[in-house]
Protein backbone atom coordinates (compact mmCIF):
# COMPACT_ATOMS: atom_id res chain seq x y z
CA UNK A 1 0.00 0.00 0.00
CA UNK A 2 0.92 3.39 -1.21
CA UNK A 3 1.84 6.56 1.45
CA UNK A 4 -1.44 8.17 -0.31
CA UNK A 5 -3.61 5.57 0.47
CA UNK A 6 -2.22 5.37 3.80
CA UNK A 7 -2.39 8.99 4.37
CA UNK A 8 -5.78 8.80 3.33
CA UNK A 9 -7.11 5.80 5.50
CA UNK A 10 -5.54 7.99 8.30
CA UNK A 11 -8.09 10.99 7.31
CA UNK A 12 -11.15 9.14 7.50
CA UNK A 13 -9.90 7.79 11.41
CA UNK A 14 -9.06 11.31 12.12
CA UNK A 15 -12.29 11.76 10.95
CA UNK A 16 -14.05 9.49 12.75
CA UNK A 17 -12.21 10.76 15.64
CA UNK A 18 -13.52 14.41 15.23
CA UNK A 19 -17.43 12.81 14.99
CA UNK A 20 -16.28 11.13 18.08
CA UNK A 21 -15.31 14.54 19.92
CA UNK A 22 -18.66 16.24 19.12
CA UNK A 23 -20.32 13.59 20.05
CA UNK A 24 -18.69 13.60 23.55
CA UNK A 25 -18.32 16.98 24.53
CA UNK A 26 -22.61 17.38 23.72
CA UNK A 27 -22.22 15.72 27.26
CA UNK A 28 -20.89 17.30 31.17
CA UNK A 29 -19.81 13.65 31.81
CA UNK A 30 -17.95 13.19 28.55
CA UNK A 31 -16.84 16.21 27.65
CA UNK A 32 -13.03 15.62 28.87
CA UNK A 33 -13.48 12.48 26.77
CA UNK A 34 -14.40 14.64 23.68
CA UNK A 35 -11.41 16.83 23.89
CA UNK A 36 -9.09 14.13 23.53
CA UNK A 37 -10.67 12.51 20.84
CA UNK A 38 -10.91 16.13 19.10
CA UNK A 39 -6.81 16.04 20.20
CA UNK A 40 -6.26 12.99 18.64
CA UNK A 41 -7.87 13.18 15.57
CA UNK A 42 -6.05 16.35 14.57
CA UNK A 43 -2.85 14.78 15.63
CA UNK A 44 -3.13 11.62 13.21
CA UNK A 45 -4.02 14.49 10.76
CA UNK A 46 -1.03 16.30 10.93
CA UNK A 47 1.13 13.11 10.98
CA UNK A 48 -1.06 12.22 7.66
CA UNK A 49 -0.37 15.85 6.04
CA UNK A 50 3.28 15.31 6.92
CA UNK A 51 3.56 12.29 5.37
CA UNK A 52 1.88 13.41 2.16
CA UNK A 53 4.19 16.44 2.01
CA UNK A 54 7.13 14.25 2.61
CA UNK A 55 5.40 11.68 -0.67
CA UNK A 56 5.28 14.63 -2.89
CA UNK A 57 8.73 15.31 -2.90
CA UNK A 58 9.33 18.31 -0.89
CA UNK A 59 12.64 19.20 0.08
CA UNK A 60 14.24 19.72 3.55
CA UNK A 61 13.70 23.37 3.64
CA UNK A 62 9.83 22.89 3.27
CA UNK A 63 9.92 20.42 5.44
CA UNK A 64 11.52 22.18 8.07
CA UNK A 65 9.01 25.27 7.51
CA UNK A 66 6.03 23.26 7.84
CA UNK A 67 7.52 21.45 11.20
CA UNK A 68 8.82 24.70 12.56
CA UNK A 69 5.34 26.45 11.94
CA UNK A 70 3.61 23.42 13.62
CA UNK A 71 5.79 23.30 16.57
CA UNK A 72 5.67 27.08 16.87
CA UNK A 73 1.85 27.08 16.57
CA UNK A 74 1.57 24.41 19.22
CA UNK A 75 3.85 25.88 21.47
CA UNK A 76 1.28 29.26 21.75
CA UNK A 77 -1.44 27.37 21.95
CA UNK A 78 -0.51 25.69 24.97
CA UNK A 79 0.87 28.82 26.40
CA UNK A 80 -2.79 30.18 25.70
CA UNK A 81 -4.54 27.64 26.76
CA UNK A 82 -3.30 27.58 30.05
CA UNK A 83 -3.20 31.41 30.95
CA UNK A 84 -6.63 31.99 29.32
CA UNK A 85 -8.83 32.82 31.80
CA UNK A 86 -12.93 31.62 31.81
CA UNK A 87 -13.68 35.42 31.32
CA UNK A 88 -11.76 35.31 27.97
CA UNK A 89 -12.66 32.48 26.26
CA UNK A 90 -15.56 34.00 24.31
CA UNK A 91 -12.93 36.46 22.54
CA UNK A 92 -10.36 33.90 21.74
CA UNK A 93 -13.08 31.68 20.31
CA UNK A 94 -13.88 34.12 18.03
CA UNK A 95 -10.29 35.21 17.06
CA UNK A 96 -9.77 31.30 16.60
CA UNK A 97 -12.41 31.98 14.24
CA UNK A 98 -10.69 34.16 12.48
CA UNK A 99 -7.53 32.42 11.66
CA UNK A 100 -10.00 30.04 9.49
CA UNK A 101 -11.23 32.50 7.77
CA UNK A 102 -8.00 34.18 7.12
CA UNK A 103 -6.15 31.03 6.35
CA UNK A 104 -9.40 30.22 3.95
CA UNK A 105 -8.81 33.31 2.10
CA UNK A 106 -5.05 32.73 1.61
CA UNK A 107 -5.60 29.33 0.16
CA UNK A 108 -8.32 30.51 -2.22
CA UNK A 109 -5.70 32.88 -3.52
CA UNK A 110 -2.98 30.47 -3.55
CA UNK A 111 -5.31 28.33 -5.54
CA UNK A 112 -5.95 31.29 -8.12
CA UNK A 113 -2.44 31.66 -8.54
CA UNK A 114 -1.28 27.98 -9.07
CA UNK A 115 -4.71 27.85 -11.65
CA UNK A 116 -6.11 30.70 -13.57
CA UNK A 117 -3.44 33.48 -13.27
CA UNK A 118 -1.21 30.59 -15.07
CA UNK A 119 -3.41 28.99 -17.28
CA UNK A 120 -0.98 27.65 -19.32
CA UNK A 121 -0.04 25.94 -15.99
CA UNK A 122 0.21 22.46 -16.03
CA UNK A 123 -2.78 22.73 -12.71
CA UNK A 124 -4.65 24.81 -15.05
CA UNK A 125 -4.31 22.20 -18.54
CA UNK A 126 -5.17 19.44 -16.15
CA UNK A 127 -8.50 21.07 -14.55
CA UNK A 128 -9.45 22.12 -17.99
CA UNK A 129 -8.95 18.68 -19.28
CA UNK A 130 -11.27 17.27 -16.62
CA UNK A 131 -13.94 20.15 -17.32
CA UNK A 132 -13.10 21.48 -13.22
CA UNK A 133 -11.55 24.85 -14.39
CA UNK A 134 -15.13 26.76 -14.23
CA UNK A 135 -15.41 25.19 -10.90
CA UNK A 136 -12.18 25.82 -9.66
CA UNK A 137 -12.65 29.33 -9.99
CA UNK A 138 -16.14 28.80 -7.86
CA UNK A 139 -14.64 27.51 -5.09
CA UNK A 140 -11.73 30.25 -5.40
CA UNK A 141 -14.38 32.75 -5.49
CA UNK A 142 -16.86 31.18 -2.47
CA UNK A 143 -13.01 30.36 -0.01
CA UNK A 144 -12.22 34.22 -0.30
CA UNK A 145 -16.12 35.52 -0.04
CA UNK A 146 -16.57 33.53 3.18
CA UNK A 147 -13.40 33.40 4.67
CA UNK A 148 -13.37 37.42 4.10
CA UNK A 149 -16.54 37.34 6.08
CA UNK A 150 -15.56 35.05 8.90
CA UNK A 151 -12.09 36.51 9.06
CA UNK A 152 -13.16 40.65 9.60
CA UNK A 153 -16.68 39.52 11.57
CA UNK A 154 -14.80 37.63 13.71
CA UNK A 155 -12.19 40.11 14.90
CA UNK A 156 -15.31 42.54 15.23
CA UNK A 157 -16.44 40.06 18.03
CA UNK A 158 -13.00 39.31 19.33
CA UNK A 159 -13.00 43.06 19.99
CA UNK A 160 -16.51 43.55 21.20
CA UNK A 161 -16.40 40.42 23.51
CA UNK A 162 -12.53 40.98 24.70
CA UNK A 163 -13.79 45.19 25.65
CA UNK A 164 -11.82 46.85 23.18
CA UNK A 165 -14.93 47.62 21.43
CA UNK A 166 -18.42 48.67 22.44
CA UNK A 167 -20.95 45.80 22.64
CA UNK A 168 -23.46 48.79 21.43
CA UNK A 169 -24.76 47.93 17.24
CA UNK A 170 -23.46 49.95 14.81
CA UNK A 171 -25.80 52.09 13.31
CA UNK A 172 -25.15 53.07 9.73
CA UNK A 173 -28.10 54.36 7.53
CA UNK A 174 -29.37 51.94 4.93
CA UNK A 175 -27.10 49.24 6.78
CA UNK A 176 -29.82 46.29 5.14
CA UNK A 177 -29.38 47.58 1.67
CA UNK A 178 -25.65 47.92 1.63
CA UNK A 179 -25.47 44.21 3.17
CA UNK A 180 -28.13 43.19 0.19
CA UNK A 181 -26.22 44.77 -2.47
CA UNK A 182 -23.10 43.32 -1.06
CA UNK A 183 -24.34 40.24 -1.50
CA UNK A 184 -26.12 40.84 -5.16
CA UNK A 185 -22.81 42.15 -6.58
CA UNK A 186 -20.92 39.28 -4.81
CA UNK A 187 -22.97 36.90 -7.01
CA UNK A 188 -22.22 38.66 -10.27
CA UNK A 189 -19.00 38.70 -9.70
CA UNK A 190 -18.72 34.90 -8.95
CA UNK A 191 -20.27 34.59 -12.76
CA UNK A 192 -18.55 37.00 -14.39
CA UNK A 193 -15.23 35.09 -12.82
CA UNK A 194 -16.42 31.93 -13.90
CA UNK A 195 -16.44 33.10 -17.59
CA UNK A 196 -13.22 35.53 -17.41
CA UNK A 197 -10.93 34.85 -14.40
CA UNK A 198 -9.12 38.47 -13.81
CA UNK A 199 -7.83 39.36 -10.74
CA UNK A 200 -9.29 43.02 -10.83
CA UNK A 201 -12.83 40.90 -9.37
CA UNK A 202 -10.57 38.76 -7.07
CA UNK A 203 -9.56 41.78 -5.36
CA UNK A 204 -13.61 43.26 -5.45
CA UNK A 205 -14.80 40.42 -4.05
CA UNK A 206 -11.71 39.83 -1.01
CA UNK A 207 -12.10 43.77 -0.46
CA UNK A 208 -16.29 43.58 -0.23
CA UNK A 209 -15.96 40.21 1.74
CA UNK A 210 -13.84 42.07 4.58
CA UNK A 211 -16.03 45.00 4.22
CA UNK A 212 -19.25 42.73 4.80
CA UNK A 213 -17.93 41.45 7.49
CA UNK A 214 -16.82 43.68 9.94
CA UNK A 215 -20.05 45.72 9.17
CA UNK A 216 -22.21 42.61 9.97
CA UNK A 217 -21.22 42.09 12.90
CA UNK A 218 -20.48 45.70 14.25
CA UNK A 219 -24.69 46.10 13.43
CA UNK A 220 -24.87 43.14 16.29
CA UNK A 221 -26.00 44.55 19.67
CA UNK A 222 -24.07 42.84 22.82
CA UNK A 223 -27.73 40.99 24.07
CA UNK A 224 -27.14 38.68 20.68
CA UNK A 225 -23.54 38.28 20.41
CA UNK A 226 -23.80 34.62 21.90
CA UNK A 227 -25.72 33.93 18.79
CA UNK A 228 -23.13 35.55 16.61
CA UNK A 229 -20.06 33.99 18.07
CA UNK A 230 -22.13 30.35 17.02
CA UNK A 231 -23.01 31.65 13.32
CA UNK A 232 -19.27 33.05 13.30
CA UNK A 233 -18.17 29.64 14.13
CA UNK A 234 -20.47 28.29 11.54
CA UNK A 235 -18.86 30.39 9.13
CA UNK A 236 -15.58 29.17 10.05
CA UNK A 237 -16.36 25.20 8.87
CA UNK A 238 -17.45 26.57 5.76
CA UNK A 239 -14.63 27.99 5.02
CA UNK A 240 -12.41 24.99 6.09
CA UNK A 241 -14.90 23.06 3.56
CA UNK A 242 -14.13 25.39 0.80
CA UNK A 243 -10.45 25.58 1.41
CA UNK A 244 -10.86 21.56 1.52
CA UNK A 245 -12.65 21.47 -2.04
CA UNK A 246 -9.87 23.51 -3.17
CA UNK A 247 -6.85 21.68 -2.09
CA UNK A 248 -9.19 18.42 -2.49
CA UNK A 249 -8.55 17.29 1.13
CA UNK A 250 -11.20 15.18 2.14
CA UNK A 251 -10.67 15.46 5.69
CA UNK A 252 -10.69 19.56 5.29
CA UNK A 253 -14.15 18.57 3.72
CA UNK A 254 -15.50 16.57 6.52
CA UNK A 255 -14.37 18.82 9.32
CA UNK A 256 -15.83 21.95 7.65
CA UNK A 257 -19.04 19.92 7.32
CA UNK A 258 -18.77 18.91 11.05
CA UNK A 259 -18.41 22.57 12.70
CA UNK A 260 -20.51 24.25 9.72
CA UNK A 261 -23.24 22.61 10.55
CA UNK A 262 -23.49 21.94 14.37
CA UNK A 263 -22.42 25.73 14.36
CA UNK A 264 -25.31 26.27 12.40
CA UNK A 265 -27.91 24.17 14.33
CA UNK A 266 -26.32 25.61 17.77
CA UNK A 267 -27.47 29.16 16.23
CA UNK A 268 -30.48 27.97 15.44
CA UNK A 269 -31.03 26.75 19.05
CA UNK A 270 -30.18 29.39 20.50
CA UNK A 271 -32.45 31.98 18.44
CA UNK A 272 -35.31 29.40 19.31
CA UNK A 273 -34.38 29.51 22.77
CA UNK A 274 -33.97 33.99 22.50
CA UNK A 275 -37.21 34.00 20.38
CA UNK A 276 -34.88 35.51 17.86
CA UNK A 277 -34.93 35.38 14.09
CA UNK A 278 -31.01 34.04 13.15
CA UNK A 279 -31.99 35.80 9.82
CA UNK A 280 -32.40 38.92 12.53
CA UNK A 281 -29.16 38.70 13.96
CA UNK A 282 -27.18 37.93 10.88
CA UNK A 283 -28.70 41.16 9.08
CA UNK A 284 -27.73 43.89 12.02
CA UNK A 285 -29.09 42.63 15.40
CA UNK A 286 -32.73 42.44 16.65
CA UNK A 287 -34.52 44.58 19.04
CA UNK A 288 -31.82 48.07 17.84
CA UNK A 289 -35.02 50.69 17.10
CA UNK A 290 -37.00 50.79 20.39
CA UNK A 291 -38.24 53.05 22.69
CA UNK A 292 -36.35 51.88 25.63
CA UNK A 293 -33.15 52.89 26.92
CA UNK A 294 -31.18 52.12 29.90
CA UNK A 295 -31.71 55.61 31.02
CA UNK A 296 -35.40 55.34 30.96
CA UNK A 297 -35.50 52.77 33.84
CA UNK A 298 -35.42 54.39 37.01
CA UNK A 299 -36.25 53.79 41.51
CA UNK A 300 -35.32 52.90 44.19
CA UNK A 301 -33.30 50.39 44.74
CA UNK A 302 -32.96 48.35 48.06
CA UNK A 303 -29.45 47.45 49.91
CA UNK A 304 -28.82 44.36 51.42
CA UNK A 305 -26.01 43.31 54.35
CA UNK A 306 -24.06 39.72 54.05
CA UNK A 307 -25.56 39.50 57.49
CA UNK A 308 -29.40 40.44 55.86
CA UNK A 309 -28.65 37.71 53.31
CA UNK A 310 -27.35 35.12 55.77
CA UNK A 311 -30.16 35.47 57.56
CA UNK A 312 -32.61 34.98 54.38
CA UNK A 313 -30.43 31.95 53.59
CA UNK A 314 -30.58 30.27 56.74
CA UNK A 315 -34.77 30.73 57.21
CA UNK A 316 -35.01 29.25 53.43
CA UNK A 317 -36.36 26.27 52.56
CA UNK A 318 -35.37 26.16 48.55
CA UNK A 319 -33.06 28.49 47.04
CA UNK A 320 -32.28 29.05 43.49
CA UNK A 321 -28.56 30.76 41.90
CA UNK A 322 -28.85 32.11 38.45
CA UNK A 323 -25.30 32.83 37.01
CA UNK A 324 -24.08 35.33 34.82
CA UNK A 325 -20.73 36.66 33.03
CA UNK A 326 -20.52 38.25 36.08
CA UNK A 327 -19.44 35.23 38.25
CA UNK A 328 -16.83 34.47 35.59
CA UNK A 329 -15.80 37.88 36.16
CA UNK A 330 -15.30 37.30 39.57
CA UNK A 331 -14.00 34.23 39.43
CA UNK A 332 -16.55 33.42 42.32
CA UNK A 333 -17.72 29.69 41.05
CA UNK A 334 -15.92 27.85 43.62
CA UNK A 335 -16.91 29.59 46.50
CA UNK A 336 -20.14 29.23 45.07
CA UNK A 337 -19.62 25.70 45.65
CA UNK A 338 -19.02 25.97 49.39
CA UNK A 339 -22.01 27.55 49.11
CA UNK A 340 -23.86 25.17 47.86
CA UNK A 341 -22.28 22.75 50.09
CA UNK A 342 -22.72 24.31 53.57
CA UNK A 343 -26.40 25.00 52.41
CA UNK A 344 -27.31 21.61 51.06
CA UNK A 345 -25.72 20.47 54.52
CA UNK A 346 -28.58 21.85 56.46
CA UNK A 347 -30.87 20.67 54.31
CA UNK A 348 -31.90 23.54 52.05
CA UNK A 349 -32.75 22.86 48.98
CA UNK A 350 -30.74 24.16 46.00
CA UNK A 351 -30.36 24.21 42.36
CA UNK A 352 -28.95 26.55 39.14
CA UNK A 353 -31.06 27.81 36.54
CA UNK A 354 -29.02 28.47 33.30
CA UNK A 355 -29.68 30.96 30.87
CA UNK A 356 -29.11 29.39 27.40
CA UNK A 357 -26.94 32.51 26.95
CA UNK A 358 -25.84 32.87 30.05
CA UNK A 359 -22.14 34.78 29.77
CA UNK A 360 -20.83 35.35 26.42
CA UNK A 361 -20.78 32.38 24.91
CA UNK A 362 -22.66 28.84 24.51
CA UNK A 363 -22.30 26.76 27.59
CA UNK A 364 -20.11 29.41 29.20
CA UNK A 365 -21.36 29.04 32.82
CA UNK A 366 -22.36 25.18 32.54
CA UNK A 367 -18.13 25.03 32.13
CA UNK A 368 -17.88 27.08 35.11
CA UNK A 369 -19.84 24.98 36.84
CA UNK A 370 -18.53 21.84 36.21
CA UNK A 371 -15.39 23.30 37.15
CA UNK A 372 -15.89 23.82 40.19
CA UNK A 373 -17.40 20.33 40.90
CA UNK A 374 -20.74 21.35 40.76
CA UNK A 375 -23.32 18.15 40.89
CA UNK A 376 -25.00 17.87 37.20
CA UNK A 377 -28.41 16.78 38.75
CA UNK A 378 -28.75 20.11 40.56
CA UNK A 379 -28.32 22.23 37.24
CA UNK A 380 -31.44 23.29 35.06
CA UNK A 381 -31.65 24.78 32.16
CA UNK A 382 -34.10 27.76 32.04
CA UNK A 383 -37.54 25.69 30.58
CA UNK A 384 -37.14 23.24 33.06
CA UNK A 385 -36.61 25.46 36.12
CA UNK A 386 -38.74 28.83 35.36
CA UNK A 387 -41.95 27.67 36.93
CA UNK A 388 -40.18 27.09 40.18
CA UNK A 389 -39.53 30.01 40.80
CA UNK A 390 -42.71 31.02 42.32
CA UNK A 391 -41.94 28.20 44.93
CA UNK A 392 -38.46 29.24 45.93
CA UNK A 393 -38.08 31.47 48.88
CA UNK A 394 -34.73 33.32 47.49
CA UNK A 395 -32.97 33.40 44.34
CA UNK A 396 -29.44 34.45 44.31
CA UNK A 397 -28.68 36.47 41.23
CA UNK A 398 -24.73 36.46 40.39
CA UNK A 399 -23.27 38.47 37.95
CA UNK A 400 -26.30 37.88 35.82
CA UNK A 401 -28.30 40.90 34.22
CA UNK A 402 -29.85 40.48 30.71
CA UNK A 403 -31.09 37.45 31.25
CA UNK A 404 -33.13 38.00 34.76
CA UNK A 405 -34.62 41.31 32.87
CA UNK A 406 -38.54 41.22 33.64
CA UNK A 407 -38.83 43.80 30.70
CA UNK A 408 -38.42 41.17 28.22
CA UNK A 409 -41.48 39.54 29.32
CA UNK A 410 -43.46 42.70 30.28
CA UNK A 411 -41.81 45.80 28.24
CA UNK A 412 -42.69 45.64 24.33
CA UNK A 413 -40.67 48.68 23.69
CA UNK A 414 -37.80 46.88 25.10
CA UNK A 415 -34.24 46.36 23.05
CA UNK A 416 -34.89 42.64 24.96
CA UNK A 417 -38.81 42.36 24.13
CA UNK A 418 -39.60 38.91 23.52
CA UNK A 419 -36.29 36.96 24.87
CA UNK A 420 -37.24 34.20 27.35
CA UNK A 421 -35.46 35.08 30.99
CA UNK A 422 -35.24 33.25 33.91
CA UNK A 423 -38.47 34.80 35.79
CA UNK A 424 -36.68 35.10 39.00
CA UNK A 425 -39.04 38.05 40.07
CA UNK A 426 -41.22 35.30 40.78
CA UNK A 427 -39.38 34.24 44.18
CA UNK A 428 -39.97 35.56 47.90
CA UNK A 429 -37.19 37.46 47.69
CA UNK A 430 -34.08 38.68 45.25
CA UNK A 431 -30.85 38.99 46.31
CA UNK A 432 -28.24 40.93 43.34
CA UNK A 433 -24.86 40.32 43.47
CA UNK A 434 -23.51 43.28 41.67
CA UNK A 435 -20.61 45.88 41.67
CA UNK A 436 -22.90 48.81 40.79
CA UNK A 437 -25.90 49.44 39.22
CA UNK A 438 -24.68 49.67 36.00
CA UNK A 439 -26.30 48.24 32.94
CA UNK A 440 -25.84 44.70 30.76
CA UNK A 441 -23.79 43.90 28.29
CA UNK A 442 -26.69 44.44 26.26
CA UNK A 443 -26.66 47.93 27.35
CA UNK A 444 -30.41 47.94 28.85
CA UNK A 445 -30.83 48.36 32.73
CA UNK A 446 -32.90 45.94 34.83
CA UNK A 447 -36.26 46.87 36.17
CA UNK A 448 -35.81 44.07 38.69
CA UNK A 449 -33.03 45.88 40.76
CA UNK A 450 -36.18 47.96 41.83
CA UNK A 451 -38.31 45.48 42.77
CA UNK A 452 -39.83 45.22 46.13
CA UNK A 453 -38.51 41.65 46.81
CA UNK A 454 -35.00 42.48 44.78
CA UNK A 455 -32.44 43.50 47.21
CA UNK A 456 -29.05 44.72 46.07
CA UNK A 457 -25.58 42.91 47.64
CA UNK A 458 -23.13 45.22 46.50
CA UNK A 459 -18.96 44.55 46.26
CA UNK A 460 -16.75 41.73 44.68
CA UNK A 461 -19.33 38.64 44.18
CA UNK A 462 -16.00 36.01 45.34
CA UNK A 463 -15.81 37.90 48.53
CA UNK A 464 -19.42 38.42 49.44
CA UNK A 465 -20.40 34.57 48.45
CA UNK A 466 -17.36 33.59 50.57
CA UNK A 467 -18.24 35.64 53.48
CA UNK A 468 -21.98 33.82 53.15
CA UNK A 469 -20.50 30.85 53.04
CA UNK A 470 -17.68 30.98 56.06
CA UNK A 471 -20.74 32.23 58.06
CA UNK A 472 -23.15 29.70 57.23
CA UNK A 473 -20.08 26.81 57.89
CA UNK A 474 -18.63 25.49 54.87
CA UNK A 475 -18.81 21.11 56.17
CA UNK A 476 -15.81 19.28 56.68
Amino acid sequence: MDLVSVAQAAYIVAGVLFIGAITGLSKHESARTGNVLGMAGMGVALVATLALVVDQGAGVRWLALIVGATALGALIGLWRARTIEMTGMPGLIALLNSFVGLGSVLIAWNGYLGVEADPDGPQARLLEAQGMLTIHGIEVMAGVFIGGVTFTGSIVAYLKLSGHMKSSPLMLPGRHAFNLLALAATVAAVVWFAIDAHIGLLIFVTVLALVLGWHAVASIGGGDMPVAVAVLNSYSGLAAAASGFLLQNDLLIITGALVGSSGAYLSYLMCKAMNRSLLAVIAGGFGIETETSAEDVTGEHREITVDGALELLENARSVIITPGYGMAVAQAQHGVANLVAALRARGVEVRFGIHPVAGRLPGHMNVLLAEARIPYDIVFEMDEINDDFADTDVVLVIGANDTVNPAAAEDPGSPLAGMPVLEVWHATDVIVFKRSMASGYAGVQNPLFFRDNTAMLFGDARDRIEELAASIGVPA
